[in-house]
């Protein structure tokens, strides 16, 4: 195997270098050739498809964000709605605590009133009872103090009178004069 010297490496290295660096025209020519005829073919085939995709895919993006900003001003128009039947509910509620705390105390009021009258009518039947007791009371006190006075009255006069009939005249005159007082 023949020995090759660093200088002749050295050259066909830098030949190598040199020809890939500097492109020979019939190379730079054909490869022309080969992009433009590559590139009328994609621009006929490939990149008005890709191109009306493209667009087709920008038009279903505009239109999604259309949706999305209809959506979003949907969603705030029902969110005001919403509010404005939060509020609503709100003073009705309150309305329907303060009719309903109205109601109350007019059931108390009424329920006072008829309690007031109630017990009104049992005082003043406990005052007639009381009253008419104390009436039956001292008629049987009268009775029974007029008993005792005819008691010791007939016995001051049966030893008084001797005859019975003077003592039942002075008897009933005794009781006349009581019914009188």
């Amino acid at each position: 195997m023949p020995r090759l010297s660093f200088a002749k490496v050295s050259h066909k290295l830098r030949s190598a270098v040199m020809e890939l660096l500097l492109p020979k025209l019939g190379l730079f020519f054909w490869t022309t050739v080969i992009f433009l005829g590559f590139f009328f073919v994609l621009r006929k085939l490939a990149w008005k498809p890709i191109l009306d995709m493209l667009k087709q895919r920008d038009d279903e993006i505009a239109g999604s964000l259309e949706q999305a900003r209809l959506a979003r001003e949907e969603m705030s128009k029902l969110k005001s709605d919403n509010e404005s039947l939060i509020k609503e509910a709100r003073a009705e509620r309150e309305k329907m605590l303060k009719e309903a705390q109205l109601v109350r105390d007019q059931i108390i009021a009424e329920a006072r009133e008829k309690a007031s009258l109630e017990a009104g009518k049992e005082r003043d039947k406990a005052l007639q009872q009381i009253e008419s007791e104390k009436r039956a009371a001292l008629v049987e006190l009268k009775q029974t103090a007029a008993s005792l006075a005819v008691d010791i009255a007939e016995k001051i006069l049966r030893k008084q009178f001797v005859d019975k009939a003077a003592q039942e005249a002075y008897a009933r005159t005794l009781l006349a004069d009581l019914n009188n007082n």
